[in-house]
């Protein structure tokens, strides 16, 4: 097999086309494969029971926690495909778009070693051929776009939504990959998927951390040495969160006061917010129950780190409102 590398939509047409026909089972989120059996003769029913193509969409500067996204797709899907587009709709003007890793040969290399079968590396101009003022936005609900660390970066969510959407409508995924470190980014994008009917099934992934608890990030590199000995703090407080959550040794309010001093506490780092939130809604929460999941951002002078854990018997599992 040889990692393709497409960067215009009709080629990826093309390499679409060349797929065997998507079995119905597969063609929406919202069908199931009993339903596919019935409607088709006998001899067309024994099928590869995977999904036909799986996404991970990604800004490139991959590390393990892309890699595990993309074996999972590769586990799970007959064919993978990455995108990766650095995606200017989601940099206000004063933010790090020009700063943001570029590094597509070592990508490529990693790609290629976890048998991914194309990598989609469009321009700005293929992804928004009317210019980036000319493009027809996805604004997601208010309540999603501007809480949390869509308060302190107003344009990454609507940047985020607009992105998306247009990969899915250019590879037509059955299945695309995300990691719930990005929780908020993971709801929005559920209740994009939900609202506007995309036939895409959306899978959180599990964050992948390093020794220490630190969850892997592009930005990890702009750390220093001492910001990154002190980093691993955020997921070491939302542990003990949780932990004394389910002991009810204190409320879920004294447990965040908690973790908000112990956070404030380093040296040059700006807590932006320590919170508990419902899984669907991101509601916040001052009393505890499952499932909720704990969000932290901090910027460590000019480097945004954020994490989160998900607090509940229930993870993976359908509950709550239909787009989780």
């Amino acid at each position: 097999m040889t990692l393709q590398i497409i960067t215009d939509k009709q080629e990826l047409a093309a390499w679409r086309a060349n797929l065997p026909a998507r079995q119905s089972a597969f063609a929406s989120s919202f069908s199931s494969l009993a339903d596919a059996k019935d409607e088709q003769p006998q001899e067309q029913q024994q099928v590869d029971p995977k999904p036909l193509i799986g996404f991970v969409p990604t800004m490139g500067a991959l590390h393990e926690g892309h890699l595990n996204l993309i074996r999972q797709a590769r586990h799970e899907c007959q064919n993978v495909i990455v995108s990766i587009f650095v995606n200017p709709l989601q940099f206000g003007p004063t933010e790090d778009f020009g700063k943001y890793p570029r590094t597509f040969e070592r990508d490529r290399e990693l790609c290629e070693q976890e048998g991914v079968d194309v990598i989609f590396h469009p321009t700005v101009d293929v992804m928004y051929p009317g210019g980036q003022a000319g493009t027809t936005k996805v604004i997601p609900p208010e309540v999603l776009e501007k809480s949390l660390y869509g308060q302190y970066r107003p344009a990454f969510f609507s940047g985020v939504a607009t992105v998306v959407s247009r990969l899915f409508n250019l590879v037509q995924p059955d299945v695309a990959y995300f990691g719930e470190k990005d929780f908020q980014q993971l709801v929005v994008i559920k209740k994009m998927v939900f609202d506007l009917h995309i036939p895409v099934k959306i899978v959180g992934v599990e964050t992948v951390r390093e020794k220490d608890g630190l969850a892997f990030s592009s930005r990890n590199v702009f750390l220093s040495e001492r910001q990154r000995s002190e980093a691993p703090l955020l997921y070491k407080t939302l542990k003990q969160i949780a932990q004394q959550s389910k002991e009810n040794k204190k409320t879920l309010s004294a447990l965040l006061a908690d973790g908000i001093r112990t956070i404030s506490n380093l040296e040059d780092v700006d807590l932006k917010y320590l919170v508990a939130c419902d899984v669907d809604s991101l509601e916040t929460l001052t009393e505890y129950r499952l499932p909720m999941v704990l969000l932290v951002a901090a910027k460590f002078k000019e480097v945004w780190l954020i994490d989160t854990l998900v607090v509940s018997a229930l993870v993976g599992a359908q509950h709550g409102k239909s787009w989780r």
